[in-house]
């Protein structure tokens, strides 16, 4: 196979998972990358651990199960760059590899996809909630607690397709899915309820995508960066260092969101005229429970916003420092290393 560093107008080879999510978020970046450069983008579909794996994601460990076997194809020099859902990366980069760009954010909220096109506060009483999250679960069911609800999270895996059927067909009564995904691949007007941040707090890093490609790609480096979004990028830097510093991988039941008031207003309310506002402050928010919703640990914090890698590390890990001191680590079940 010709290396495409060889010449200018050579194909690039994005690495992406087989999933329709996944070739969908890369088919977009593969396009701003030909507008970008005038190069051709292939695809090269990649089957990784977590997809091919029948056991549920918090039994798998979590952290690198989708992310793994597109680094390993990077380092060997298969792929060119690769494509990951950013809430799945591992917090810590191998030296080899470098983050080139972390576009714009969408919208980080998880959604449900319910019967009836309920939303979650109609569900009925004993309602039984798909989400293979422990995350979601933990938060859902102490929503649930604090308001009157009555509420049973049931553990499920499988790919968009297969969690919305498990409702069509009548086996749960609502699945919870990431608003961002199924903005992707066109879905998103199956949502019959968007969760308010407030509700429940997203993943670390949900809503974004990470391109990542080798460290030694200079020119490559470069013009991925063209892709990045500031504002995204210091907001999940902070999230992610929380994550961190809880030492918890992508499985684990954290929540956390670093948004800028008053741009993130309608992710509480409807709010259109909030948009048009300008951003000073930064706001990490962080949560960590037990899945049954008894126990939480939500905390927050707001400074500038961060105008260095360094500011939104700083921010992540002190929030997580309070989260502990709180005693969040006794509510993550075996901390992951």
């Amino acid at each position: 196979m010709n290396d495409p560093r060889a010449g200018d107008n050579a194909a690039l080879r994005l690495g992406t998972r087989r999933s329709k999510l996944a070739m969908a978020q890369s088919g977009q970046v593969a396009q701003a990358v030909r507008r970008l450069t005038g190069r051709p983008v292939e695809l090269v579909e990649i089957t990784t651990y977590g997809d091919t794996s029948r056991e549920h994601l918090a039994q798998m460990g979590g952290t690198g199960v989708f992310v793994t076997a597109l680094r390993d194809a990077l380092l060997r020099g298969e792929v060119d760059f690769a494509v990951h859902s950013l809430k799945d990366l591992p917090t810590t980069q191998p030296e080899e590899l470098v983050l080139a760009a972390v576009p714009e954010r969408e919208d980080p909220r998880d959604v449900i996809v319910a019967r009836d096109a309920l939303k979650f506060t109609d569900l009925p009483r004993g309602a039984r909630i798909g989400t293979g999250s422990p995350r979601r679960a933990a938060q859902l069911n102490a929503y649930a607690r604090t308001h009157g609800l009555d509420i049973r999270t049931v553990p499920i895996r499988g790919n968009v397709d297969t969690r919305i059927r498990y409702v069509h067909d009548g086996d749960l009564d609502a699945v919870v899915l990431a608003a961002a995904g199924l903005s992707r691949i066109g879905r998103i007007d199956e949502v019959t309820d968007f969760l308010s941040v407030d509700t429940v707090l997203p993943a670390p890093g949900q809503g974004a995508l990470a391109i990542e490609c080798a460290a030694d790609r200079a020119d490559l480096v470069a013009a991925l960066g063209e892709l990045d979004d500031p504002l995204t990028r210091a907001a999940v830097t902070a999230e992610r260092s929380l994550l961190a510093a809880l030492e918890a991988g992508c499985s684990a039941p954290v929540g956390a969101l670093a948004d800028l008031p008053p741009r993130s207003a309608p992710l509480e309310r409807e709010d259109p005229q909030a948009d048009g506002q300008s951003v000073k402050e930064m706001r990490l928010r962080g949560v960590v429970g037990t899945t049954d919703g008894t126990r939480l640990v939500q905390l927050s914090t707001t400074g500038p916003v961060p105008q260095t890698h360094d500011q939104a590390l700083a921010l992540g890990r002190e929030l997580a420092a309070e989260m502990l001191a709180q005693g969040a680590a006794g509510l993550m079940g075996e901390r992951a290393h």
